[in-house]
């Protein structure tokens, strides 16, 4: 079974990742099923496009887009799966859905990248409409042509980046063309991580 365009992919466990442990009970932490920060981004790869010859492989884990798993309700309130959907649990993700695979550790896929977001400081008072920094966690080849790599302390466009947690950390994705400037580390940049992002 293969795509000719597209991947197929199948969640890691359920397409929704809303549940908590909290001593011996379960929270669930969203009330509907279009909020897209409950939907999970994680997937297995099933099947490889055979239009392209990606590094990748069936079985490896990738970071995917939130949409491809969410469901949502019509007009008429009928509960109904993504447009992605297949069969089964099995869904397409197009070459521009998948962000990041692992091939023994993460990389990042095509022209996107994760950066680490740092904490405000008094120095730097960051609004909506201003640049924010971050340190490279996953560069790319695109990256590193204009020499920029993985530690490097940059700036980034604001509200172009997609929060992501990878093995506890949160991380920010976005693409190469977002990272608009490198600077020389100070020795006093704080990495954010909130407490939430950290499973239990």
């Amino acid at each position: 079974m293969h795509s000719l365009y597209d991947f197929i992919i199948t969640p890691v466990n359920e397409r929704y990742n809303n549940l908590k442990k909290v001593g011996d009970k379960n929270l669930i932490l969203n009330t509907t099923i279009e909020n897209y920060q409950a939907i999970s981004k994680e997937a297995i790869i099933v099947s490889v496009p055979q239009a392209f010859n990606f590094p990748l492989t069936p079985g490896m884990k990738v970071m995917v887009h939130h949409n491809i798993f969410r469901r949502w309700y019509d007009m008429k309130g009928i509960e109904r799966n993504s447009r992605s959907y297949f069969k089964e649990d099995l869904y397409f993700c197009s070459v521009d859905q998948l962000y990041l695979y692992k091939d023994q550790s993460w990389k990042s896929f095509l022209d996107r990248c994760f950066v680490t977001p740092l904490k405000n400081t008094d120095k730097f008072s960051l609004s909506k409409t201003e640049e924010k920094r971050g340190i490279v966690k996953y560069d790319n080849e695109e990256l590193n042509k204009v020499g920029i790599f993985k530690g490097d302390l940059i700036s980034f466009k604001p509200e172009r980046e997609f929060e992501f947690i990878i093995d506890n950390e949160l991380l920010y994705c976005m693409k190469s063309k977002d990272i608009v400037i490198k600077y020389e580390h100070e020795g006093n940049e704080e990495e954010y991580n909130p407490s939430w992002a950290y499973s239990s």
